[in-house]
């Protein structure tokens, strides 16, 4: 009898406390929990028709995703209605995703927006700075394996289908001893900083010079992320930054919310069915 009247204090006093951390959280960003919207972001990388792997889809699942979006009420949003609502000037549909694709393969544009124009949805193409001056321009337009070139990318904003993000110029490895644009333990602070300030600074500059934008997306390569590395991105005009971790998101009347988010890898070796039961869980 005892036991049982512990348990049941155990569990008052736990829940209690879950409310009341839920409470402070979206009291502490000016907001209540009902201007929570959820938010799934899926994370493609290449999509062409060859083998499937972790990081390649077929066009053909490409499109069982979109289908399954649409079929069960799913909107895609762009980080321009991101941007709003949580600036407070602007709404989300009743079931909003975000669909973004790293690295800027040649495929998101002659195999993705096809599928994106037919199915009325937008997505966030994060290119590589050097990848489209070096990689694209020596050896454009295969579908395997070439990157975005600065027209292709240009093609891509003109469709009014999708955003361009950033990944930064030259700081997408594992292998340079630095992972992705984190800070080494060897800098300081204000090194790391000029770092990573050289880096973004020439891609925004270089996106702007052949777009005629400034993206406001970021995503960390590997998802690879640094505390000392948020104040420079704000400096530079980004709002939204994407994670790889995988994860639910809750968007709110707070800018901040738009920070860090988190984002399900879409793996070849799952079905529709399979990737969006888990995307979905809230």
């Amino acid at each position: 009898m005892w036991l049982l009247m512990l348990d049941a204090l155990i569990f008052a006093l736990c829940s209690g406390f879950f409310f009341i951390g839920k409470a402070l959280l979206f009291s502490s960003a000016g907001e209540s929990e009902d201007d929570a919207v959820f938010l799934p972001v899926i994370m493609y990388h290449s999509v062409y028709d060859g083998p499937v792997q972790e990081y390649i889809v077929t066009p053909q699942q490409f499109e069982n995703d979109l289908k399954w979006l649409k079929a069960n009420g799913y909107s895609s949003v762009t980080a321009q209605q991101l941007a709003e609502y949580a600036c407070g000037s602007g709404e989300l549909p009743d079931k909003p995703v975000l669909i973004t694709l790293d690295d800027g393969f040649y495929n998101n544009l002659s195999a993705v927006l096809p599928l994106l124009e037919k199915y009325d949805m937008q997505a966030i193409v994060s290119v590589v700075g050097k990848y489209t001056d070096d990689y694209a321009a020596a050896d454009p337009h295969a579908e395997r394996y070439s990157y975005l070139t600065w027209e292709d990318i240009s093609e891509l904003i003109d469709s009014g289908r999708v955003e361009i993000g950033c990944h930064t110029y030259d700081m997408h490895s594992l292998y340079s001893g630095r992972k992705g644009c984190s800070k080494l333990s060897s800098e300081t602070e204000e090194e790391y900083a000029q770092q990573l300030q050289n880096d973004i600074g020439l891609v925004q500059a270089e996106i702007k010079e052949h777009t005629g934008i400034l993206p406001i997306v970021f995503a960390y390569p590997f998802g690879c992320k640094s505390g000392e590395s948020v104040p420079v991105l704000r400096r530079n005009g980004f709002l939204i930054t994407l994670l790889c971790r995988e994860a639910p998101n809750y968007i709110t009347r707070s800018p901040d919310s738009l920070y860090d988010l988190f984002r399900y890898n879409r793996s070849g070796y799952y079905s529709t069915e399979e990737f969006m039961e888990k995307v979905m869980q809230q």
